[in-house]
């Protein structure tokens, strides 16, 4: 075998070797999104009168009451956040999120900045990686998949 070969079997032997690091970026990638979602649930709570009138005044959430919308959105980044970081039902907590990150961008859409704007791209960005590629090795979900099988 020659150098050359050799080289190139090293290189795609190693070139795996950041696979490994996968269930570490997935976890992080959770707990940052979780994290994120989690203090604006908690913000939302903390004020809730604040929330209502931004819900009802400010924010044009299409389709519902502002009520609703509110208690939706406030529950939703509470309890999928929750569920993401568990790693429990992680797909689906991931498009809750998504969802609800869309319509919040599009709810507030003039008075985001092209920073907060940028900011909501870049939290679906992160949530659709979890939805698409995110097999979850550190999670609750990956647990009870291999006691189900």
């Amino acid at each position: 075998m020659n150098v050359l070969s050799r080289l190139a079997r090293f290189y795609y032997t190693a070139s795996h070797w950041p696979e490994y690091l996968a269930p570490l970026l997935d976890l992080a990638l959770r707990l940052y999104i979780a994290d994120v979602f989690f203090k604006s649930g908690l913000t939302k709570i903390k004020s809730w009168d604040s929330t209502l009138y931004l819900f009802s005044d400010v924010y044009q959430v299409p389709l519902l009451n502002s009520d609703v919308a509110a208690y939706l959105a406030t529950s939703g980044e509470l309890g999928l956040s929750v569920l993401l970081v568990l790693g429990l039902f992680g797909r689906f907590a991931a498009a809750g999120l998504f969802i609800l990150n869309v319509v919040a961008a599009y709810s507030y859409y003039s008075g985001l900045s092209e920073a907060g704007l940028f900011q909501h791209f870049c939290w679906g960005t992160l949530l659709t990686v979890l939805l698409i590629l995110s097999r979850g090795k550190w999670s609750v979900d990956a647990w009870l998949e291999q006691r189900l099988r």
